[in-house]
């Protein structure tokens, strides 16, 4: 492949292994590698690239400036530590870059401009002013964008190198040359303070990806949308928020044949600002969906985001895990069986034990914890487990027996409710058996002509 604009511009290692080389005209290229296919360059799309790049490195510092060349500046200075150190900050923006579908050649120095000129030569990583001094000296002096159309000249006094620039007099280079070139000298060893226009990101979150083909492939939705899931990250660290709901458009034919957009909506039952959970959420959801046409494209919104919450002061980890993880598994459970078939209770004030709770979709938390806030005290606990209906026991010298003898071993707790639909009159026990299970029993309360009956209503665990 050769990306071309009035010329080579970039080659892919196949055509560079062939001989075709970036300045070369297409004829040349053509001639060496007929197979070739030449793209020409779509500088809008470049410049979204470019965006969604930068908008992804928000979530390792807030100073992220667009450069020349295609290039980005990111002021690690503060995010050091936070990262666990400059390698692993490293590691983990080629990581993110990956996961854009890009790749790129990082240059890490103490000035920005030495830096970018780091990056420029193919990449280096150096953390003093020092050594930074020592590494500018052998770079090429084409690297400096003023000094291209002057390359000429340039070769012509022998000024191969930066090093050699630098042995230059400065009020003839700046006649010669300009100014500007004296300004990124100064500013790559540190000589010169660096203004840049930070990127600031936007109040909300939209992000589009047009896709290279019409898809109706899940797995490859899942790889587009976790470009996009890359954009939200950063944006989401760039203004401290954490996402509770996200909504992912599945675009489809346009035209003749259009159909609405397919949504795919993800409600997290406690807020993150991390794509690794939401990654897991989304693949479980595409894997059920039916498309109804191919895709084209994908749209993510974040329409419900919350200030991020500050990390736990707690010193040791809570038993059986976090909050925080059994809320994410929760969120595994709605997304692989649905909304409706994960269920939680929802207390009710009322004594009657058939109708103290419902159960209710997971998501209505809120409207469970007020219903709770209403019930009545009780004295006793009572199970967590309750059978569809009472089970009669049997009577052996006036005690109920299920399966042996059963002892009381609480109070009775009564209950006089239902007046107005169905009465109940009732005093219920704690009992356990020679098992050394309990149970939860209950005694009719009748005139003292008719014959006492125990029902087994419930079961402790």
């Amino acid at each position: 492949m050769v990306l071309e604009q009035e010329g080579v511009l970039a080659v892919s290692a196949r055509a560079h292994a062939l001989g075709v080389r970036p300045g070369m005209r297409r004829g040349g290229a053509l001639m060496l590698a007929p197979e070739a296919q030449m793209h020409p360059r779509a500088p809008q799309q470049e410049q979204e690239a470019l965006h969604a790049v930068a908008m992804a490195m928000l979530q390792y510092t807030p100073q992220v400036a667009e450069s020349e060349d295609a290039t980005l500046l990111l002021d690690v200075g503060a995010s050091l530590r936070l990262f666990g150190g400059i390698r692993r900050l490293c590691r983990l923006v080629r990581a993110s870059l990956q996961k854009l579908g890009f790749t790129g050649v990082l240059g890490v120095a103490p000035t920005a401009r030495g830096a970018w000129l780091l990056a420029q030569a193919g990449g280096g990583r150096t953390l003093k002013l020092e050594s930074l001094l020592r590494t500018l000296q052998a770079l090429p002096v084409g690297l400096l964008p003023p000094l291209q159309r002057h390359q000429r000249w340039l070769d012509g006094i022998g000024c191969l190198s930066i090093g050699d620039l630098l042995r230059l007099p400065r009020p003839g280079l700046q006649r010669r040359c300009g100014s500007e070139v004296l300004h990124m000298l100064d500013a790559a060893q540190g000589l010169a303070p660096e203004m840049h226009a930070w990127l600031a990101a936007p109040p909300g979150f939209k992000a589009r990806l047009e896709l290279f083909g019409r898809i109706d492939n899940t797995d490859l939705l899942l790889a587009g949308a976790c470009r996009l899931l890359q954009q939200m990250t950063g944006w989401l660290c760039a203004h401290q928020f954490a996402v509770l709901r996200i909504r992912l458009l599945l675009e489809h034919e346009r035209g003749r044949a259009a159909c609405p957009p397919t949504p795919v909506e993800v409600v997290l039952a406690e807020a993150t600002w991390r794509d690794e959970h939401i990654v897991r959420l989304l693949k479980e959801r595409l894997a059920k969906l039916e498309l109804v046409a191919p895709v084209i494209g994908l749209i993510l919104e974040a329409p419900e985001v919350e200030p991020m919450a500050p990390l736990s002061d707690s010193l040791f980890p809570e038993p059986g895990g976090s909050p925080q993880e059994r809320q994410r598994l929760l969120e595994v459970l709605v997304a692989r069986l649905g909304a409706d078939n994960v269920l939680q209770p929802y207390p009710k004030a009322d004594y009657r034990p058939e109708v103290a709770n419902r159960w209710v979709p997971l998501h209505e938390k809120v409207r469970a914890a007020d219903a709770a806030a209403q019930l009545p005290p009780r004295a006793l606990p009572r199970p967590a487990f309750l059978l569809p209906k009472p089970i009669q026991l049997l009577l052996r010298e006036h005690r109920p027996v299920y399966g042996s003898p059963l002892r009381m071993v609480s109070s009775a707790e009564r209950i006089e409710a239902g007046w107005w639909s169905d009465t109940q009159r009732r005093d219920y026990f704690i009992a356990q058996g020679e098992d050394h299970a309990y149970y939860w029993v209950y005694r009719e309360r009748t005139s003292g002509s008719e014959e006492t009956r125990w029902f087994l209503h419930g079961l402790f665990g």
